[in-house]
């Protein structure tokens, strides 16, 4: 288990840094290998963030690219590395201990249900949650708190979104339908006019294809070669900008096939511990398991994985930081469940709901591995 860095050589860290450079209040320590007067130095700072792209598939794929030729080194993501909670941390500056989402599905016991933060859904449903946002999203955005303009630039079928509405604040939204548009609205948001700007960029089309076909996939390969080319076309777009562009991802990739593929179904006598569905991630799979039940739970899961997986109390994890430092969420217990299920290898658990569709991934995340828990860092000047 590689546990990630909340100390100054992390995401959360990162961010840190850019709230400082752009005169705001930041949480947490700044990143130890980008401190915030190096940011501060240029006019517009651009932090584009490439979901799913992790270091090792960086450094292995990478060779020749502008992308690893501009790689300063490696950072952790947070945990779960996965993108709800890392993506969070990126618009907040707060640890997933204190924003409380810890997954692609959470139980949310102000709308009675697990659900799925990011399309603000119910699992099994295409339902909204049926509560205000403020009542799920606790940490306000960071972009209100800077001193310089911000803008948004994500793909059109998300940036408007309940959730982006709630994280984005009052920073300003750009829109894009394919890579070129990326490019493009990113040059315009640092050219629309002379004042000091701070412009977060987001990718997901990695992310997308890595899920479908594979992280190591040729699908998701030349996706890439297309990503790397166009961070060398921004580069060059923006010469004369008096820009700092840093990169990196929300998490890295394991892909889980066959045997590593394991359904909660197939697991003696568990499902029937549970209370709720299962939450988190497949790599990182968070338990609600009935009053009193916990400890027999655990002994199931542990015979049943084997040397696949570890079994923790969810709460222990939080202890010993995992999830990061701060104010814990005032709903921090519910959100991570009582056990926690931290997979070896590549291994995966999933399970069904009723109305969902039996579709598996072939790319997973959210677990500890090396693959999953390092993102790059990467810095240009424009």
């Amino acid at each position: 288990m590689l546990r990630p860095d909340y100390a100054g050589g992390g995401l959360a860290n990162l961010i840190a840094s850019i709230v400082e450079a752009c005169g705001g209040a930041p949480r947490h320590a700044p990143l130890a290998a980008l401190p915030a007067r190096e940011l501060r130095e240029a006019r517009n700072i651009v932090l584009l963030l490439i979901d799913g792209l992790g270091d090792n598939y960086l450094r292995r794929e990478g060779a020749g690219g502008p992308l690893l030729a501009h790689r300063r080194g490696a950072i952790t993501s947070v945990f779960p590395s996965t993108t709800a909670s890392a993506i969070t941390t990126a618009h907040t500056g707060w640890t997933p201990l204190e924003h409380g989402l810890t997954g692609w599905w959470t139980l949310f016991g102000e709308a009675g249900c697990v659900g799925s933060p990011l399309p603000f859904q119910r699992r099994g449903e295409k339902s909204p949650l049926g509560v205000r946002s403020a009542n799920v999203y606790r940490a306000p955005s960071l972009f209100d708190g800077l001193a310089r303009r911000s803008i948004v630039v994500s793909h059109r079928s998300i940036v408007d979104s309940t959730y982006n509405l709630h994280h984005c604040g009052r920073a300003e939204r750009r829109a894009y339908d394919k890579l070129e548009g990326m490019v493009e609205e990113t040059v315009a948001a640092v050219k629309s006019g002379p004042d000091p700007k701070y412009v977060y960029v987001y990718w997901p089309d990695f992310d997308a294809l890595s899920h479908r076909f594979g992280n190591g996939s040729a699908e998701t390969r030349t996706h890439f070669k297309a990503v790397n080319a166009a961070f060398g076309e921004l580069l060059a777009r923006l010469a004369g900008t008096d820009t700092r562009v840093v990169a990196t991802a929300d998490h890295g990739f394991v892909d889980s096939v066959g045997a590593d593929a394991l359904e909660l179904a197939d697991a003696p006598g568990l499902a029937g511990l549970l209370r709720y569905p299962l939450c988190g991630e497949s790599r990182a799979v968070l338990c609600h398991v009935q009053q009193g039940r916990e400890r027999e739970f655990m002994q199931r899961a542990a015979e049943w994985l084997g040397g696949r997986g570890q079994v923790r109390p969810s709460m222990e994890l939080a202890q010993e930081g995992w999830f990061g430092a701060g104010d814990p969420h005032p709903r921090l217990a519910e959100r991570i469940g009582d056990v926690a299920l931290v997979m070896n290898g590549c291994v995966t658990v999933k399970d069904w709901t009723p109305g969902e569709p039996r579709h598996r991934h072939v790319g997973h995340h959210g677990g500890t591995s090396e693959d999953e828990m390092m993102i790059p860092l990467i810095v240009g000047s424009a």
